[in-house]
Order: structure tokens, then sequence, then C-alpha cells
């Protein structure tokens, strides 16, 4: 799969486009729809979850949305010891008993994952995960997932590095 015209650098890496993400969200929302679970609100994991968690709002038709952050990755295969939650934090009186898809781009290891559903269930919501990618190290499968891979994920939203 090409990547803006050049591929060296991504070289035995899963490589996702523009395009792709529209096939991914696409099948995702299927996905979902499929299952009749109807979620009232779908909450990103910032930052990965946001792009794809907005292409589903569309999809699905769901207008309540929003994100919760969450820090574990620090680099490139770099780890804190534990998914932290960050400020701003969620309403959570306005999702408590509701119906919550949680978006994510990738469960990695799951711990992130499933510390959000935890802490989302907790406000006695009813709660379905949807991932683009799920890695055979998760230690949570999500209840819908696109692809599954083992390789390094460059993202079309986070290939180039910062710009400052």
């Amino acid at each position: 799969m090409a990547y803006h015209g050049d591929t060296s650098e991504h070289e035995g890496k899963e490589v996702l486009t523009w395009e792709g993400l529209g096939d991914a969200t696409d099948d995702l929302a299927r996905q979902v729809h499929e299952s009749c679970f109807d979620p009232s609100v779908i909450i990103a994991i910032a930052r990965g979850g946001m792009v794809p968690a907005g292409s589903l709002t569309y999809r699905l038709g769901v207008k309540l949305t929003d994100a919760i952050n969450v820090e574990f990755y620090t680099d490139v295969h770099q780890t804190l010891p534990d998914p932290v939650l960050l400020a701003p934090m969620l309403d959570t009186e306005s999702i408590t008993g509701r119906r919550i898809l949680i978006v994510d781009d990738v469960v990695d290891s799951g711990r992130t994952l499933a510390l959000v559903v935890k802490l989302l269930r907790g406000f006695g919501a009813e709660v379905r995960s949807a991932v683009l990618y799920a890695k055979p190290t998760t230690v949570v499968e999500p209840d819908f997932c696109w692809k599954h891979t083992d390789r390094w994920i460059v993202f079309p939203w986070s290939a180039k590095p910062p710009l400052g």
C-alpha cells in the first residue's frame, strides 16, 4: 500500500491511508449496526481514537460525542508503567446509564481500553468498544475490530512528526 508516494520508511509496518480509514470506519459502523447495539454516545480515547470516532459518529448517526484523555505511549514502543487519565475529564453525569461506544485506533496491550471500559461501566453505562486494529498482545478483546495485526501501525494522522 503506497503512502505519500514513499513507502521506504514504512517497510514492514502496517500502513493505513486516508482512503483505507474510510473503508475501515465503514466496516466498523456496519459491525456495530448489525450487532443491534445502538450507541447514544460515542467516546474517543484521545488522541488516536478521535479521528475514527468522529467518522463513526456520522456513519452511525450519533450526535453525542466526547473524548477521554489517557496517556500511555510516550514514544514508539515506549510506554508509561500504567495508563494515566488526564484532564479535562468526561462529564460523567451526562453519561450515566447511557449506551456508550468507546473508539480507539489500536488496542495493543489492552490496558488503556480495559481502564476506560471499567471506568465507564462504573457509571452504569452499557459499554462496547470499537478499534481499527487489535494486536495479539491485548489483554482485552474489543467488541468490534476492523483488522488484526502484530506489526507497528502507521496512521495517516500521525505519520509525520509535529512541526514544533
